[in-house]
C-alpha cells in the first residue's frame, strides 16, 4: 500500500465530510468523548496544518495546533493542508517529524496520521450522522499499524486512548479499527 496516496485520498474525503457536515451543532457529541464535534474539528484541522508544516518546512519541527482557528467548515484548511502534503510526500517520509522534541520515523508518522484521521474522519461522521468509508486496504494497514501505539501506556481507563471495544467478528474494517481505538461502533458486543 502506498501511506502518502492513501493519506491524500482520505484527506479529500474529510475535505468533502466537513463541508458536508457544515451545519452539525458544534456541541454535538463524539465517540471520541473528551470532544464535541466543534472541539475535534478544531483538533484535526489544527494536527493537520501542524503535521504539514512539520513535513514541508526545512526543520522537519511541526507548528503548533493550538495556534490554529478552523475557518468555516475547516474543509478548506484540509484542502490546501492536502496539496502542500502532495508536493511534499513521499520524499518527506524519509526525514524524521518532529512533534515537539520527539522525533518520529517520517513514515511511521505518516501511518500514525492515516489511523488518527481514519478514526477521527469516523468521530465526525458519525456525530454529523454522515457516512464514513476510506479506503480499505488503509484501514487493513491502519489495523495492523495502531496496535504499536495502543501500548498499555496509552490505551486503558483515564488514558488518551479508552479500552478497546469487543466487536463482531464480522465487523468491518472500520468498525474494527474504531473498536481497537476504543470506540463502540453499532457492531460492539456485550
Amino acid at each position: 500500500m502506498d501511506t502518502s496516496a492513501t493519506l491524500l485520498r482520505l484527506l479529500d474525503q474529510l475535505a468533502d465530510l466537513l463541508d458536508a457536515a457544515a451545519d452539525t451543532p458544534p456541541t454535538a457529541p463524539t465517540p471520541c468523548t473528551e470532544f464535541d464535534f466543534q472541539t475535534l474539528r478544531s483538533h484535526v484541522v489544527g494536527w493537520l496544518t501542524a503535521f504539514t508544516d512539520g513535513y514541508t518546512n526545512a526543520d522537519h519541527r511541526c507548528s503548533d495546533p493550538d495556534a490554529v482557528t478552523v475557518v468555516g467548515s475547516g474543509a478548506d484548511q484540509v484542502r490546501s493542508n492536502r496539496a502542500r502534503l502532495a508536493e511534499a510526500l513521499p520524499a518527506a517520509l524519509a526525514d524524521p517529524l518532529f512533534i515537539g522534541e520527539s522525533a518520529m520515523p517520517g513514515d511511521m508518522a505518516a501511518s500514525m496520521i492515516l489511523w488518527e484521521y481514519q478514526v477521527h474522519g469516523w468521530d465526525l461522521a458519525q456525530a454529523a450522522g454522515l457516512p464514513w468509508a476510506p479506503d480499505s486496504d488503509g484501514l487493513e494497514a491502519s489495523i495492523a499499524f495502531a496496535p504499536n501505539m495502543l501500548t498499555p501506556d496509552f490505551q486503558g481507563e483515564g488514558k488518551i486512548f479508552a479500552p478497546a471495544v469487543k466487536v463482531a467478528d464480522d465487523a468491518s474494517a472500520m468498525d474494527r479499527l474504531a473498536g481497537m481505538s476504543g470506540r463502540a461502533p453499532l457492531t460492539s458486543v456485550g
